[in-house]
């Protein structure tokens, strides 16, 4: 196998459709161990895709509330490994002593956010409240901001095997996107680059490819932005995790329709129909 850049290979595969044999090659998205390292301490390691490994260094130690300002991390320096990366941190003295004193150690395959935690207190956590912040879209901007996603995924274009998340701004449109073969990589990606931008996320819709699940609303609210609009259904427990923080939670974006589940005054969507649906079998 060949790579083709840091972020994906070249793999010779042997194609079948149709009763038809066609031997040839396909580019594949890199997953490689990413070391996320506080003070000399290795806090978590990620499968990830190693592609915009700064902004994963920034978002994980955001989201995870480890700091509160890119500011707060006093130096990130990204140093290959034999096998993966490893993103070295250093925090200002008051925060890296805490975190010293809070043990929190995962090992993340790509589909756990929430690996490690000790306690139900830890992964349940209290939030921060997000009733106050000021969003107007409508129901043109929710399926503006899935169309555009979609057309700004040029890893998911080239392999078809990456999740992502977005930044869309109603008047400014899609400002940031980043992608990983883990969904919680993307959004950690994304809610650095924000951050490293000097962009606020309240001022925008944060877009996911993928399901929601309780961390993944934990990430949105900890970034600051009061909607968070995915193209899979959420749990019951995102669900009321984002009723308690007042974010807007809309699921199930595909095309022309989606579900509101939590804070629907954000949204402007004309006449409503009365009547219950369901989709219960």
């Amino acid at each position: 196998m060949a790579k083709v850049n840091s972020s994906t290979a070249i793999a010779p595969r042997i194609a079948v459709r149709a009763g038809v044999v066609t031997p040839g090659s396909r580019a594949l998205p890199e997953e490689v161990p990413v070391a996320l390292s506080f003070g000399g301490t290795t806090q978590a390691v990620m499968m990830a895709t190693p592609a915009d490994l700064h902004d994963f260094g920034v978002g994980f130690a955001l989201s995870e509330a480890l700091v509160r300002t890119p500011d707060d991390i006093v130096s990130l320096d990204i140093v290959e490994a034999d096998q993966g990366f490893d993103v070295q941190m250093r925090l200002a003295d008051g925060l890296q002593a805490a975190l010293s004193d809070r043990r929190r150690k995962m090992a993340g395959p790509v589909g756990c956010g929430l690996c490690g935690i000790e306690s139900i207190e830890e992964a349940l956590r209290t939030l921060p409240d997000r009733k106050a912040v000021e969003l107007a879209f409508n129901a043109e901007d929710v399926r503006e901001a899935v169309r555009s996603l979609s057309i700004h995924q040029k890893l998911r274009a080239e392999t078809g095997a990456v999740h992502a998340a977005g930044f869309f701004h109603p008047d400014r449109g899609m400002l940031c996107v980043r992608e990983d073969v883990g969904r919680h990589n993307a959004l950690d990606k994304l809610i650095g680059a924000i951050a490293r931008s000097g962009s606020t996320a309240a001022d925008g819709a944060i877009v996911i490819t993928s399901r929601v699940s309780v961390d993944m609303v934990q990430k949105a609210v900890i970034a600051g932005t009061g909607l968070l609009i995915a193209v899979s259904a959420p749990t019951a427990l995102a669900v009321r995790t984002a009723e308690a923080s007042g974010l807007t939670l809309v699921g199930v974006a595909r095309g022309a329709d989606f579900e509101i589940f939590t804070r629907p005054d954000r949204i402007k969507t004309g006449r409503i129909k009365q009547g219950v649906e369901s989709d219960v079998a």
